[in-house]
């Protein structure tokens, strides 16, 4: 059966819906409740449905913005199920979101910015350039402000993050809202993003902010 995906406003989320997402979480590590889920469609614009023969198998809640004048797509809470095709979900999730970033910023480069539990995430951004922070790079002053600008966005409290590592700290009850996935071929991820996440404890509630560019070239294929 294809993979259906849906896009909307997160107003328009019913309960049925935010059961459904709770369904799926309580699966995986997050177990992110229906209620923790109805505050987040009230914070955040839109929100991607991913379902396969009409079952859900994964979301994620975004937003399209500029940033200081650049367009950004920040992407908030967001989990696959873990089936034999989660990878697939993952991969049509984030092209829905590349998608619409053209559609909003045609002719423009556009930064994807969300928050990872775990290395992972990173596959989410397969498709992007100049990711950071990423392996034996040292992050610039400017990328590091990027750092700090995308953790004021996720509604981090001053002496949470930790900018020299990209670290947003949490507050030890249970997993961080972030993009919840775990890898198919995990043997396939670079060992080198351990690395990265050495500071990082899931389980206190820690995340990595990563952020990536979507380069305007690549994405008018998508339309």
């Amino acid at each position: 059966m294809a993979i259906e995906v849906e896009t909307k406003d997160c107003t328009a989320l019913g309960d049925a819906e935010l059961s459904e997402m709770a369904d799926l979480c309580a699966d995986g590590p997050s177990r992110y409740e229906a209620g923790l889920l109805s505050k987040q469609a009230e914070s955040w614009v839109l929100i991607t449905l991913v379902r396969e023969n009409g079952k859900l198998k994964g979301f994620s809640f975004s937003t399209l913005e500029r940033i200081g004048g650049t367009p950004s797509v920040i992407i908030g809470l967001a989990a696959v199920k873990r089936t034999a095709k989660r990878d697939t979900v993952l991969r049509a999730l984030m092209t829905d979101e590349l998608r619409r970033a053209v559609l909003a910023f045609p002719d423009e480069d556009v930064l994807i910015g969300t928050r990872f539990a775990n290395k992972d995430g990173y596959e989410a951004y397969k498709a992007l350039t100049d990711i950071v922070p990423r392996p034996d790079y040292i992050a610039t002053g400017e990328e590091r402000a990027w750092g700090r600008r995308l953790a004021k966005r996720f509604g981090i409290e001053n002496g949470q993050y930790d900018e020299r590592n990209f670290v947003v700290k949490g507050e030890g009850d249970g997993y961080p809202l972030a993009l919840d996935h775990e890898s198919l071929k995990p043997e396939k991820l670079d060992p080198a993003l351990d690395g990265l996440f050495g500071p990082v404890d899931e389980k206190r509630g820690d995340a990595l902010i990563a952020f990536g560019w979507a380069l305007a070239d690549d994405l008018v294929k998508l339309v």
